[in-house]
């Protein structure tokens, strides 16, 4: 039985050494054997380093061969990887390394001037291998953390919430934790042997991870990308691959990018299984997306705190659910009515999820732990939730997310959905501010860059989709909202993004 995350690729190269297991953002192409290799010399840079047992090892890059070598090397160490997309600003990148204490900072230069950049500023010493090329940052005053032969008690991971101010939170996820979440993926997406796995989302996220781990368990393949890019997905899905998990933002984006090819539906064929994650779905777009690939759309629901998913759909071709399905593997749920935002008459409240993949807690941070894990080992998750006849779960948003508007409650994602419905909307982000008296709804949705729509348009689109309550008081039309490096709109961002456009006076 497995124990360790590194002994997944292990176990792949022991059964087929020589088989294809990724192919990079450079169109470079390694067998599993390139991994071990790649990881054995990653290790060994590690241990130059001082790198033993408890000890951090903070990973900054954008998704390459680099930090999956070092990532299983940090496991095979007993130390923690903790990833940090490079993206992210010198400040944010400085708190998160100061709260997790590691002892090496790894910056890996290949695909990413941002971590060259980085790396400069903390006058990091190259280091290159069959890996590709790292620059390392020692420090000396790092404090390890004790390790365990338990999987279950040894934290592999530490994943830093979406919220990248403030305080810094850092999720602990042990092997075990990492390992059933690996399965869970790789049973729900069925992959098998010759599947070809498509993977834009950063591996500093849990999906973008786990989906790594998910394709090692499996013994598939991989084509990992440094960012998103629509032209090479859309090569791509004409070329090898055969499973797409993504989020609907990606989704959305090729959809726009293939009608502007005169290509309205993907024709190749290839395509087994493909996913949305990330945002509830609205039936039209679904039916759309559906239509497009000629295949069934699954949903699914996850937090970095649950190690990714534990909830996914599993429906045929044309089924109108648009939940995010039952549990997956030894998963379990439960609703707290007396949660804020909760309406116990409509079956709404916060969704607490329990079982083996569930965070160890927060890094160092035992008050912030005890606020969200309860005493029988239920995580908090703050979303809201109902389950329908089928013991389907449908998630109606986050509860600090939830607008009073005239007394009603307002859930952004139902918003949300109606907007998207219309064809000229690429995404939307729906959030609440203060008025006298009330709250207000604001919407932000992102269009095509030659699109005509405006927002008395939208806002007469969506009349016959929502109540008087729940329509935007503002829809502002941008060709981009705020984003995370996944694709996910910082919603906390965007009324100060477009304060102009909101001092200007529109009816609608």
């Amino acid at each position: 039985m497995q124990t360790r995350i590194h002994e997944t690729l292990q176990a792949a190269a022991a059964a087929k050494p020589d088989a294809l297991a990724m192919i990079d953002y450079a169109d470079g192409k390694y067998t599993w054997s390139d991994l071990v290799e790649a990881t054995a010399e990653a290790k060994e840079v590690l241990l130059e380093h001082g790198v033993k047992p408890g000890d951090r090892v903070v990973m900054v890059f954008e998704n390459c061969l680099a930090v999956c070598a070092f990532l299983f090397a940090t496991s095979q160490l007993d130390a923690t990887a903790v990833p940090l997309n490079a993206r992210l600003t010198h400040a944010e990148l400085d708190r998160m390394i100061t709260h997790s204490d590691p002892s090496v900072v790894v910056f890996c230069k290949d695909a990413s001037e941002s971590a060259v950049i980085h790396g400069k500023a903390f006058s990091a010493k190259t280091a290159m291998g069959s890996f590709g090329t790292v620059a390392i940052f020692q420090r000396r005053c790092s404090q390890s953390e004790p390790s365990f032969e338990d999987g279950s008690e040894q934290v592999a991971l530490l994943l830093y919430t979406s919220g990248t101010t403030g305080v810094p939170k850092a999720a602990m996820l042990t092997h075990f934790n990492l390992l059933c979440a690996a399965a869970a993926s790789a049973k729900v997406r069925g992959i098998e042997d010759g599947d070809m796995t498509y993977l834009a989302l950063p591996l500093s996220h849990i999906f973008g991870l786990v989906t790594l781990l998910s394709v090692c368990t499996a013994q598939g393949a991989l084509r990992l990308e440094a960012r998103f890019s629509v032209e090479r997905l859309y090569k791509a899905l004409q070329t090898d691959v055969t499973l797409l998990p993504a989020v609907p933002q990606m989704h959305a984006h090729l959809f726009h990018y293939a009608m502007a090819q005169n290509e309205p539906r993907y024709k190749a064929g290839l395509l087994r299984f493909v996913s949305s994650g990330g945002a509830p779905l609205d039936p039209t777009w679904k039916r759309e997306a559906e239509a497009f690939y000629g295949i069934p759309l699954q949903n699914g629901y996850g937090l970095t705190e649950s190690s990714a998913g534990v909830c996914a759909t599993t429906s045929p071709f044309g089924d109108p659910d648009v939940s995010v399905g039952h549990p997956m593997l030894d998963s379990t749920f439960q609703l707290d009515f007396d949660a804020e935002g909760a309406a116990p008459a409509e079956g709404i409240g916060e969704i607490l999820v329990g079982g083996p993949q569930i965070m160890k807690g927060y890094f160092r941070d035992p008050e912030q732990s005890a606020k969200v894990l309860t005493a029988d080992g239920f995580f908090r998750t703050g979303d809201l939730g109902r389950f329908d006849e089928e013991g389907r779960l449908h998630i109606a948003g986050r509860s600090k997310e939830l607008i009073i508007r005239s007394g009603f409650n307002v859930y952004p994602a139902e918003i949300e959905g109606a907007l998207t419905d219309h064809p000229e909307v690429i995404m939307a982000g729906v959030v609440g501010r203060q008025v006298s008296g009330n709250e207000e709804v604001l919407a932000f949705v992102k269009v095509a860059t030659a699109c005509s729509l405006n927002e008395a348009d939208l806002s007469d689109f969506v009349k016959d989709r929502l109540a008087p309550y729940k329509r935007p008081t503002r829809i502002i039309l941008a060709p981009d909202l705020p984003a995370a490096p996944t694709g996910k709109i910082l919603k906390g961002k965007l009324i100060s993004t477009f304060a102009d456009e909101l001092m200007r006076e529109t009816a609608v």
